[in-house]
């Protein structure tokens, strides 16, 4: 049995995703209170929809920083604290965008969060508006025990959407290299938001020793096709409406997942 399906424990695990208002710092925020009361108020939606986890993610926070700053991290602890007291048993993570995994990580520890979405790990990738991002998965990890959050996951995207490989390979040498890195989970995307990877992807990333998750582009019309390639996703574009979780959209996702993991 592997760590990550320590905590997730159903075959097919979905991971929903509670997008944040803008946090403090940033324009158009509606304070902390507006910002928790509505990672609560989604977080029921998704329990109540019968996902198994959920991630707290700053997507509004616009334009997104490469590091965050102590504001965030404060804010982001705050919030995803909240969302684990509140929570009914459901397994609940955190990320910090756009590249910081050891703020995620200390966010995390602090919050009571069960594991992290990293978007660089082991790949070396740019984006025009960023260039090239740091990537240390070694340190990650000495980071991650120096503050005692080895029981903390670290699903690793690779190859993430949006970005440009440095020096391409193979999708598969990228998951074998995240395993052997320290990821407990593989996270494999499309070329953006709302893109789903292809067949082709999910299989060149199984077999690598961890699981394989979709991070981006399930919906309820591929979810069949596409778990029958994986061992879980992390849902958000299907499953929103004005920013928020909508019952319907994710009751008609789940319909259709379940139904491919019984």
């Amino acid at each position: 049995m592997s760590r990550f399906s320590d905590y997730f424990q159903r075959p097919k695990p979905i991971i929903g995703m509670i997008h944040l208002p803008p946090l403090p710092g940033y324009a158009n925020s509606k304070g902390i209170d507006h910002a928790i009361s509505h990672a609560v108020a989604d977080l029921r939606v998704l329990e109540e929809g019968g996902v198994d986890g959920v991630l707290v993610e700053n997507e509004y926070d616009r334009p997104h920083r490469v590091s965050a700053t102590p504001d965030t991290i404060a804010a982001m602890t705050q919030i995803t604290r909240a969302v684990v007291q509140e929570s009914n048993s459901i397994v609940v993570g955190c990320e910090i965008l756009l590249n910081d995994p050891q703020a995620s990580l200390a966010v995390a520890k602090a919050s009571g969060a069960a594991f992290i979405r990293t978007d660089y790990f082991v790949d070396r990738m740019t984006r025009p508006e960023f260039g090239e991002f740091h990537i240390d998965p070694d340190a990650l990890i000495a980071y991650r025990t120096e503050i005692g959050a080895d029981d903390v996951l670290i699903l690793a995207d690779i190859q993430v959407k949006y970005a440009t490989m440095v020096d391409p390979r193979p999708l598969r040498e990228s998951a074998m290299l995240a395993r052997t890195k320290g990821a407990d989970a593989v996270v494999v995307t499309g070329d953006e938001s709302g893109d789903a990877p292809s067949v082709q992807h999910l299989r060149d990333a199984s077999g690598c020793g961890v699981p394989v998750l979709i991070g981006s582009g399930l919906q309820f019309r591929n979810a069949a096709t596409l778990l029958a390639e994986c061992d879980g996703a992390i849902v958000g574009t299907s499953i929103m409406q004005e920013q928020s979780v909508s019952s319907d959209n994710l009751e008609l996702l789940m319909s259709h997942v379940r139904r491919e993991a019984e």
